[in-house]
């Protein structure tokens, strides 16, 4: 496996590299569901991030203090608190509703980006993705469907990820201009862990003996994913990347039914369709402008 993985391209190792990553990331999520049900999201939202930044530490000991030198820590602070309320209110949202409806709502992300973009950066955006914007966002509120029997303000919260998230993403665009990928990735795990150690205080609750293990392999899923996204974003540019991202959605629903016997309802399946086709037509549109 390892011979074969050395004789493929650059662009097949990416893609290879991102959906493991992708697979990661779902299996984290689907434990972390796990575990809001009996611990608060604070406290499993610190497991996430101290395992990162224990792996980090370790990792970069070589270079560490080269990597913590920056000369934007404000801009640090405040992409890595994007970054950590993204997380906060994706976790949050695992306690209230199904895998599959956060995975599908939080893939309005991209066109969160756009809208900021262009507000933000004040990047171009054409007529057509503008409208792909619309329809993206129309998916959206098929699957939130408010007014609805099963609608309720638990449904927002992977909206309000996305967009924090997005928020991040663009935040990320400037800085990785200026500082290392490395500098942009411990920091992040860093201040993450801090944020999560002050919110935690006032809810803390004793782990079980047997949660142990799992509270602390969950969170190295996340840390892992993120080395092989680096190394995925070194192979490729996070452009050509980008779609795979929606292969959460199908590892969610697997994840979903297969733990908690979750089956998506037409809305969110409808809903997922458009989310999904806006965002390939969103990059098609980019890869042309290229």
């Amino acid at each position: 496996m390892t011979n074969y993985f050395q004789t493929i391209s650059p662009r097949k190792k990416s893609i290879l590299l991102m959906l493991t990553t992708i697979l990661l990331f779902s299996m984290m999520d689907a434990i972390a569901k796990i575990l809001v049900q009996t611990y608060p999201s604070d406290q499993v939202i610190l497991a996430r991030y101290m395992s990162q930044t224990v792996v980090s530490i370790i990792v970069l000991s070589p270079i560490l203090h080269k990597v913590l030198v920056t000369k934007y820590f404000k801009l640090q602070l405040l992409r890595s608190t994007f970054l950590f309320f993204a997380t906060y209110f994706f976790f949050t949202s695992l306690k209230y509703l199904q895998l599959v409806q956060v995975n599908a709502i939080f893939q309005v992300a991209p066109i969160f980006v756009t809208i900021l973009s262009a507000i933000v950066l004040k990047e171009y955006v054409d007529i057509r993705r503008w409208g792909g914007v619309i329809f993206g966002l129309l998916g959206a509120l098929l699957i939130i469907r408010p007014g609805s029997e099963v609608f309720s303000i638990n449904i927002f919260l992977p909206a309000i990820a996305a967009l924090c998230y997005a928020s991040y993403v663009i935040s990320t665009r400037y800085l990785s201009q200026e500082e290392s990928a490395t500098t942009n990735f411990l920091y992040s795990s860093l201040i993450g862990t801090i944020l999560a150690s002050i919110l935690v205080i006032p809810s803390w609750t004793p782990i079980n003996t047997s949660d142990l293990f799992v509270f602390s392999g969950f969170g190295l899923l996340g840390a892992l994913g993120h080395i092989l996204l680096i190394h995925a974003f070194r192979l490729s540019e996070a452009s050509f990347l980008a779609p795979f991202s929606y292969m959460n959605l199908v590892f969610g629903s697997l994840w979903g039914f297969y733990i908690f016997d979750e089956i998506p309802g037409y809305f969110t399946i409808s809903g997922s369709a458009v989310i999904i086709s806006t965002g390939i037509y969103i990059w098609i549109r980019d890869q042309k402008l290229r």
